[in-house]
């Protein structure tokens, strides 16, 4: 970078080396959030588990926002952010999901939570394989978008779990289908992403 070379102070120099790692050190931070969260989910018996829950999550979630925003102004991403950011998400987003398939209020259907693991799991092997190949691909924008809406899901069932008093069958079932029209983005970005897998293999 050019401040490595500029004739700085060293305190000055410190920080701009130490702030390139603020971005990872978020990704950690959300990696350790997960358990919290399932925490508050399956096992904690206080009434209001539900409103920790989703505090637990909004906070996971506004690292994920903070870190790419940091690491895209500063210019510092890294392999690691690459690979590990998506996967702190996926972590995040599926242990929400398997809350929301299990758990009363909302009951979703549990082939929600299992074509978006499968394409979840599927493309962390593919990312992983090719990484080993030194090759890095990162989130495509429908991976992003397929993120985006299930944050935005995920954040509006918790929520309502938290502060109404009761879930009516209509709501219910809304969110259910827009988690359906996230399963289906799921399956587009999927197929995108192994399109450029294999481009990047020939």
């Amino acid at each position: 970078m050019i401040w490595s070379r500029l004739r700085l102070p060293a305190k000055l120099k410190k920080r701009l080396k130490m702030r390139k790692h603020i971005p990872n050190i978020l990704t950690v931070l959300r990696f350790l959030l997960v358990p919290l969260f399932l925490y508050m989910m399956f096992v904690c018996h206080s009434k209001h588990a539900s409103i920790y829950s989703l505090t637990v999550f909004v906070v996971a979630s506004l690292t994920d926002y903070v870190d790419g925003t940091l690491a895209r102004k500063w210019n510092v991403i890294s392999d690691f952010g690459k690979i590990m950011d998506p996967l702190a998400d996926k972590l995040l987003v599926l242990s929400a999901l398997f809350g929301l398939c299990l758990l009363p209020p909302f009951h979703l259907n549990i082939i929600i939570l299992i074509v978006i693991s499968l394409r979840e799991f599927g493309i962390t092997i593919l990312r992983e394989v090719f990484l080993q190949r030194g090759i890095v691909v990162a989130a495509g924008n429908m991976g992003k978008l397929k993120t985006v809406m299930q944050m935005i899901g995920i954040i509006f069932a918790l929520a309502a779990w938290a502060f109404l008093p009761q879930i009516s069958e209509g709501l219910r079932l809304g969110v259910e289908l827009w988690f359906w029209l996230v399963v289906l983005i799921t399956l587009i970005s999927g197929i995108n992403y192994v399109k450029i897998f294999f481009k990047k293999e020939v």
